[in-house]
């Protein structure tokens, strides 16, 4: 309790500390601008009249300043720049503080740099000349300026966390220290330390009556129940050597699914497979046994081992293991495993047979490039589905040490589109993208590949004459990507399946255009990767929409 009271302490005086610090630089930031931003005005009324006195000469003697001199031109030109060749400057005219000097006679503006986390302040005034006059100077980001009192505010927040470590453990000593004192196996009720502690004092001096008198019972049962762990995840029963259930776990009961308590039950009971009965035989005939049984749609490793006592069976202890889904794994390993080498297969076999009958001399000179092309096509279909089945695997064991980082979830669907519109032209589809802007956590190499999967199934499975709708729409909560088309679209009976890896709906055109069956499983498994749920609406010759929708704060 000490250790609550104190940590409880500690978080509510560290929490304080550092939100006055944050107040602190977020008040001291403005002024420090404001201050800044007068300081150039100052300095530019100064400068101002030699200016128009001297002209460039004047700025030619400053020399190198602290800040930096611009004089541009009435029509936008830079005259001269303290920081850089003025002839090799684009024209500053569209500069929002020239501007606002030539329409006003003074201008100012910022500009912020999140690659150098710095603002640049500009300040303008328009000489009798028509000719502006600019001094820019920079001031380093709220970010910078607390790494630079990073060194004195951590010397605070140490000594302020060693008085507040101080006062919080004296605190939670004195305040536990009465509880400590307590007497619990003889609780004195007139004697409790605080008087919310009165009820409880009662309760333990009449539970400790209570033990007392059950605990004559409890002996009788203890040496039942030691070998009983109900937090196992394994079911446990232990039998008599005729097969009735002397005691057993609720894992046990999840497991054979009784419809009535096993206590005083015959194992044979409760379920009829025969790999359980013929398990629970040769236990009985004194080997330890070992086997996979199904039970209720499940698949358990049973192990069944004899007890002895003076070498006589005494008894049989029964562990039921739950590895459904570790079976369901390995089918799942097999059938990707025979998949993968059947698509591997079918490229290879083109192109041994191509390359048998060039090596053979059978192709006419004027046709090797036609067989190269296909030698050519087979070989990139063969890198995709090696890419492909690369990508699922790093995703499904999370081998992906990519950082997320913020990325314009528009301005990457407008850059998958870009990349598939000769396919587009070639299927007469035309490609549309809607939307505003909308910023997600992501990788963005996985990224790519969910939406120009997305996009290139829309253009793949559509129609002659159809289109591709990518639409980007967020809220406060989550952000969308839908890809919707006017395609051939997918029976109700396949959805479910589609995602799966190497699941077709129409083999036939797949192969015809060359898919591998592992794009929306990419998908799938990207959409997974980065907290995102994935949804399906399509139907038979009406199209098409996959959704994803991204959590505005997810991060993987």
């Amino acid at each position: 309790m000490s250790k609550r009271i104190f940590k409880a302490m500690m978080a509510v005086t560290l929490t304080t500390l550092l939100v006055c610090m944050a107040l602190f630089i977020a008040i001291l930031f403005p002024y420090f601008e404001t201050q800044l931003s007068d300081e150039l005005r100052n300095e530019l009324e100064y400068l101002a009249p030699n200016v128009e006195r001297d002209g460039l000469g004047y700025l030619e003697r400053l020399g190198d300043g602290q800040n930096r001199l611009t004089l541009i031109d009435a029509d936008g030109t830079v005259l001269f720049d303290s920081d850089a060749d003025p002839a090799q400057m684009e024209n500053h005219a569209d500069r929002p503080e020239v501007i606002q000097a030539i329409a006003e006679g003074a201008g100012e503006s910022s500009r912020y740099s999140e690659t150098l986390t710095e603002k640049t302040i500009n300040c303008a005034i328009l000489l009798e000349n028509g000719q502006v006059l600019r001094i820019s100077s920079t001031q380093y980001s709220s970010m910078a300026l607390l790494a630079s009192l990073t060194p004195s505010l951590l010397l605070v927040l140490i000594f302020a966390a060693l008085v507040a470590v101080t006062i919080a453990y004296k605190l939670s000593q004195r305040l536990t220290k009465p509880l400590n004192e307590i007497d619990l196996e003889h609780p004195q009720v007139n004697q409790a330390p605080y008087d919310e502690l009165k009820p409880l004092l009662r309760r333990l001096h009449h539970q400790n009556r209570q033990i007392r008198e059950q605990i004559q019972q409890l002996q009788a049962q203890k040496r039942q129940f030691t070998a009983i762990t109900d937090n196992m995840r394994e079911g446990f029963l232990v039998l008599d050597a005729d097969g009735l259930v002397l005691s057993y776990n609720s894992s046990a009961t999840r497991l054979l699914q009784p419809e009535k308590p096993l206590d005083g039950r015959n194992i044979r009971e409760l379920t009829d497979e025969p790999d359980f009965l013929e398990s629970l035989h040769g236990a009985q005939g004194g080997e330890h046994v070992e086997s996979l049984v199904p039970l209720h749609g499940r698949i358990c490793q049973l192990f069944a081992n004899p007890v002895y006592q003076e070498s006589t069976l005494t008894g049989i202890v029964l562990v039921l293991l739950d590895v459904t889904e570790q079976q369901e794994r390995e089918g799942l390993r097999r059938e990707f495993s025979a998949n993968v080498s059947h698509e591997l297969k079918t490229p290879l076999t083109s192109i041994a047979g191509i390359a048998e009958i060039m090596k053979s001399g059978m192709i006419a000179p004027s046709d090797v490039p036609h067989f190269a092309g296909k030698i050519y096509d087979e070989s990139q279909r063969l890198i995709q589905l090696v890419r492909d089945i690369i990508r699922i695997s790093q995703l499904d064991e999370n081998n992906i040490h990519d950082t997320p980082v913020p990325v314009e979830l528009k301005e990457c669907a407008a850059r998958n589109l870009s990349l598939l519109e000769s396919a587009a032209d070639a299927a007469h589809v035309t490609l549309h993208l809607e939307g505003g802007e909308a910023v997600i956590q992501a990788v963005p190499a996985i990224l790519d590949e969910m939406v120009y999967n997305l996009c290139e199934n829309a253009v793949k499975y559509n129609k002659p004459g159809g289109s591709v709708t990518v639409s980007v729409r967020s809220d406060a909560a989550h952000v969308t990507l839908e890809v919707a088309d006017t395609g051939i679209g997918i029976a109700p009976e396949h959805h479910s399946r589609v995602f799966e890896r190497f699941y077709r709906v129409d083999k036939s055109h797949s192969k015809e255009i060359g898919g591998t069956g592992l794009g929306l499983s990419i998908v799938k498994h990207g959409a997974a990767f980065h907290h995102a749920q994935v949804e399906l609406e399509s139907a038979p010759d009406k199209g098409t929409a996959v959704r994803i929708i991204f959590p505005r704060n997810a991060s993987s």
